[in-house]
């Protein structure tokens, strides 16, 4: 339905006819000729069964004559549309001073002939060739014996087999011809050759090739006076865009000049009516015009960002679509630096955020060297503005580094609750771990690695920085299982993702990967995947890539609903494990594969590489050195305490030292950037409350009742208590498998005679 906003039918393929029958008439002849979307879609609605090469009459004879929509197009086509016709013809004939006698003659013979021809098509080829036959021949027999007989049948008859075979497109045209042709020598007799008639008729069937163009330097003009006038008048509503021939005439091919930008001015100043003509452009022969519009509102967007808040929000309003296709690759460039610029200013230290904008500039510089380089249109529109984006985010990354000199604030450098990526320097140590997996991949029995630790030990982390651990000659190819793998809702959606996850992991390790479309695993996804997988080993060459699936659970759980076919996934793995020398595969999680059975039948001699606490030395590199010019200082005594609270558990220590930094920086600068016990301690409950998400998970998630009520009894002793076995047993008697649970999940720890909580943080939730 149109908007009340815009003008009456204005900027739609199925617009209203008019009320008035005669008025309502010509519209139908219009649309006929000029306009065969708005002519399908007004017999759609009369009647759903009603199309172009339906026949009017026998649907009526079908039980729909109750339908009085049905009738008015019925009169209107085969009465009121060939008396209209020849009407017109009878002031033609009295202009060139023809006796009324005659003129009415021919009128009579005219309309009976429209009506009868008309008639007998729609039962023999449909509506459309009905409506076009019955008023061309009409004519044409009304004009009989006046003006060159034979030569006017002939072209209007081919005039009508042109239109009619326009619109009905499907319909054949050689019988329709035939019979026009036919038609035409009967009537002519020896006055019209058949050299005329073979031009006339050819003329007819290419009317919408040759009018188009004929019909071109008039229609510049007209749409050229609309622009200037719109343009007089701002864009006013109604504009006068709707009268533009791109509206009109849906045969005319030829881009009509000035249309984008008469299409920028309506969008510019009446922003709705706009909006419904660029939709409409969008699907027409004129799409041209759309898309260089539709271009260019995407530079003045990109364009308008004039501080780092416009630009981290520019990705949410761009769309990356059809119309957009010839500069896609430009709008996710932009779209990639504004989610960077998001995540950046998320972090909560000026540090990082500092950090994390100096690599967009980076990506910034060298996308402008790109840019430089090329002479294309869009490149060359796109310049200027990647160019002041850079300028923007550079200086905003030196305008925090000013205020956290001027404030003498610290800088946490510590990032909590998501992976570290390979850009960021905070990661620190497992060396110990990266000889492990290196070792186990040169194993020449190729088993599959399983790296295993508790919820936030830093397997994520890990996988992101592997590539730092491990020689140049093994590509880590990281598959974040929670994401669009597991998402997906068949095989060949998993199997797409999982191989657009592996071709941007090499990227970043500087392979190129070949592409795999998604469209070519529809049919038979796993032999395609396969056939992908042959020419990824020749890309590797000399190379082993490391396929490392987190959180391999995720995946287990996708089987488990049923999404996925457990012999279909597994059975891949397990055959690239053992036939694809050039692959080895690592799964990531936080339970071991003989707590998944279908894992344990299809992944043989799975090597446990284990991920705990870092060691103590990593942990004080964490806590006094973890990037460089980092400002803060620690006691000694408050270095030790940071140890025991945490038990040098990677996200604990971030956690702790961030809220140290936080307290710091609320203290006076000339004790700022020391940090004492005391400190330490007064940090504690703020390390508690921020990381929340961590304690509850462990009480909600890993534990059982029975679980967590042995951990509130030990919690209740003093920090670092051991209870005895006795102690527990009598008062949870039945709790074997509980104990086993809470050791496996390294929550506490057999000492001596008994149990104590492993992390004091952990215990002080607890309490």
């Amino acid at each position: 339905m149109t908007s009340p906003q815009l003008p009456p039918n204005a900027y739609t393929n199925a617009p209203q006819q008019h009320p008035n029958l005669i008025l309502g008439s010509l519209q139908l002849l219009f649309w006929l000729i000029f306009r065969p979307s708005a002519w399908r879609n007004h017999l759609e609605r009369i009647d759903p069964a009603l199309d172009s090469d339906s026949s009017l009459i026998i649907l009526l004879r079908q039980g729909r004559w109750r339908n009085l929509a049905l009738w008015r197009l019925f009169i209107q086509a085969y009465f009121i549309l060939p008396i209209l016709a020849n009407l017109l013809l009878g002031l033609i004939l009295g202009a060139l001073r023809e006796p009324i006698a005659i003129i009415l003659i021919h009128v009579k013979v005219g309309v009976v002939v429209g009506v009868a021809v008309g008639m007998a098509v729609d039962v023999s080829e449909g509506v459309a060739f009905g409506v076009a036959f019955g008023v061309a021949f009409g004519v044409a027999f009304g004009v009989a014996g006046a003006v060159a007989v034979g030569v006017a049948f002939g072209v209007a008859g081919a005039v009508a087999v042109g239109v009619a075979f326009g619109v009905a497109g499907a319909v054949a045209v050689g019988v329709t011809g035939a019979v026009a042709v036919v038609g035409a020598v009967a009537v002519a007799g020896a006055v019209a050759t058949p050299v005329a008639l073979a031009v006339a008729i050819a003329a007819g069937i290419t009317i919408n090739s040759w009018r188009p163009v004929l019909s071109f330097p008039f229609l510049i003009l007209w749409n050229y006076l609309l622009y200037r006038l719109d343009k007089g008048r701002n864009g006013k509503s109604p504009c006068l865009l709707r009268f533009h021939f791109a509206f009109w005439d849906e045969w005319q091919r030829l881009h009509l000049p000035g249309l984008d930008e008469h299409l920028l001015l309506i969008i510019e100043n009446n922003p709705v009516e706009g909006k419904a003509a660029l939709e409409y452009l969008s699907t027409s022969p004129q799409r041209w015009a759309a898309q260089a519009a539709q271009i260019e509102l995407d530079a003045r967007t990109l364009q308008s960002c004039k501080d780092v808040e416009a630009i981290r929000e520019a990705h949410r309003s761009l769309v990356i679509d059809e119309l957009r296709s010839e500069i896609s690759p430009l709008l996710r460039i932009f779209s990639r630096i504004s989610e960077d610029v998001d995540a950046a200013l998320n972090q909560a230290s000026a540090y990082n955020q500092r950090l994390l904008l100096r690599d967009v500039a980076d990506k910034l510089n060298l996308q402008l060297q790109n840019f430089s380089r090329s002479s294309d249109k869009y490149t060359v529109r796109f310049y200027p503005i990647i160019k002041s984006w850079r300028e923007i985010v550079t200086n905003y990354a030196d305008e925090l580094a000013k205020i956290t000199e001027l404030r003498q604030e610290i800088e946490s450098p510590y990032i909590i609750g998501i992976p570290l990526t390979r850009e960021q320097e905070i990661f620190t140590g497992r060396d110990d771990i990266g000889l492990r997996i290196e070792q186990l991949l040169r194993d020449r029995r190729r088993p599959p690695l399983l790296l295993y630790g508790q919820r936030r030990m830093g397997k994520t982390s890990l996988l992101n920085n592997i590539g730092k651990l491990l020689p140049s000659n093994i590509i880590p190819m990281f598959v974040d299982l929670q994401g669009a793998p597991s998402s997906a809702s068949d095989h060949a959606g998993f199997l797409y993702n999982l191989a657009r996850d592996m071709e941007k992991s090499a990227k970043k390790q500087g392979v190129t990967l070949p592409s795999l479309a998604r469209e070519v695993l529809k049919a038979d996804p796993f032999t395609y995947f396969d056939e992908w997988l042959d020419k990824v080993e020749q890309a590797l060459e000399q190379n082993t890539a490391l396929l490392a699936l987190d959180e391999f659970e995720v995946l287990d759980n996708a089987i488990a609903k049923g999404r996925f076919d457990e012999q279909d996934v597994l059975g891949m793995l397990r055959h690239l494990i053992q036939h694809r020398p050039h692959f080895k595969v690592l799964l990531a999680g936080s339970h071991t594969i003989e707590e998944y059975q279908r894992w344990a039948s299809y992944l043989i001699n799975v090597q446990v590489v284990h991920i705990s606490y870092l060691k103590e030395a990593e942990a004080r590199q964490l806590i006094e050195r973890p990037v460089k010019d980092f400002t803060l200082r620690y006691e000694p005594n408050a270095v030790e305490r940071v140890l025991q609270l945490t038990r040098c558990h990677p996200f604990l220590v971030q956690l702790l030292c961030a809220e140290i930094i936080v307290l710091k920086n609320e203290q006076n600068p000339s004790v700022r950037r020391l940090a004492t016990f005391a400190d330490v301690e007064a940090a504690i409950p703020e390390a508690l409350q921020s990381g929340g998400f961590f304690f509850a998970d462990i009480q909600n998630n890993q534990v059982d009742p029975t679980g967590q009520a042995i951990l509130r009894f030990i919690a209740a002793q003093a920090e670092g208590a051991i209870v005895s076995h006795q102690t527990l047993l009598q008062q949870f008697p039945d709790a074997d498998i509980t104990f086993n649970l809470l050791l496996q999940r390294e929550l506490i720890e057999e000492v001596d005679d008994g149990y104590r909580f492993q992390v004091e943080l952990i215990r002080r939730w607890f309490i």
